[in-house]
């Protein structure tokens, strides 16, 4: 049974990594070893699993049932073992789908506190400015920003955050500070991904809605491309607390036109669908909400 286990846990991994080398080196196995086990296990069942290549491992039909009702039997098991052992000494890996900068600057400097808690517990943080799909990532739960479509995963809401118009000092010396966000037009802004070359700002000022069509001369596709343009002078931008606060403290970044607010931007926390999050899922979405909520509370 065991042997089935391990071949099982071994095929999962290689349709997630899409490589035999690195699920190799997660188990501290070698690369031949990993294939044998594969190869043993569709000669068990008669089928094909996998497609082998020079270059890449692709899923066969037939493989890509077998992996998810795997992952989801496995998960099942590793649950198990954890309601054993207790909430406070979960253990194997907890991987987390997350945004890049939102990532480095938000959850990594919590994640010492959460470890202590759970000392069993190994983390694998797969950072990306893409959406992809959790199931194929092989993620545990993600973390989003912004409104969530309407769809078959498990949605939490965890924090907050506000959202507000910025600008280098150097920017403001050489083109003057907006007062009111009509004056946006005849500046240069900093926007994310969008088709057109021009879009909507939308403000709210003593409760009514003002909005301004802005030209946006420099677009990139994360918050933190965003803020480094501003902090480079190349425009006026709107970024989250979470994205600019260091540069607003140390004073590369300056908040403008503070009688005006935006709507303010959601962190959400996504498990897979099918199935309960896993108890190590709702441990850390717990103390991310306990931590976010709290640093909330204390930012002025």
């Amino acid at each position: 049974m065991n042997d089935r286990l391990n071949q099982l846990s071994l095929f999962v991994r290689t349709v997630e990594n899409g490589s035999f080398s690195k699920t190799a080196r997660e188990f501290g196995l070698s690369q031949p070893s990993v294939s044998r086990a594969i190869a043993s296990l569709e000669a068990r069942l008669g089928v094909t699993l996998l497609q082998r290549t020079t270059r890449r491992v692709a899923t066969t039909d037939v493989g890509q049932t077998l992996a998810l009702s795997a992952r989801e039997a496995l998960a099942a098991i590793d649950d198990a073992e954890n309601a054993a052992r207790g909430a406070d000494r979960l253990s194997g890996v907890l991987r987390v789908s997350l945004p890049t900068a939102y990532g480095v600057r938000q959850i990594i400097p919590r994640l010492p506190g959460f470890l202590c808690l759970q000392p069993g517990l190994k983390i694998e943080l797969m950072m990306s400015d893409r959406y992809d799909d959790l199931v194929a990532e092989g993620a545990d739960l993600a973390l989003r920003l912004g409104n969530q479509p309407d769809s078959a995963f498990l949605t939490r809401k965890l924090a907050s955050a506000a959202r507000i118009v910025v600008a280098s000092p150097e920017y403001l010396q050489r083109r003057g500070v907006p007062m009111l966000i009509a004056e946006l037009a005849d500046h240069d802004c900093l926007g994310g991904p969008a088709d057109a070359a021009r879009e909507l700002w939308s403000f709210r000022r003593s409760g009514k809605q003002e909005n301004v069509s802005v030209d946006v001369r420099i677009r990139t596709g994360s918050g933190a491309g965003v803020v480094a343009c501003a902090v480079a002078g190349l425009g006026i931008a709107m970024a989250s607390t979470w994205m600019c606060g260091q540069e607003l403290q140390d004073g590369r970044l300056v908040r403008i036109l503070a009688d005006y607010t935006l709507e303010p931007i959601n962190a959400y926390v996504v498990f897979s669908s099918g199935r309960q999050p896993s108890r190590k899922a709702r441990a850390f979405s717990d103390y991310l909400s306990a931590v976010l909520t709290e640093r909330n509370r204390s930012v002025p």
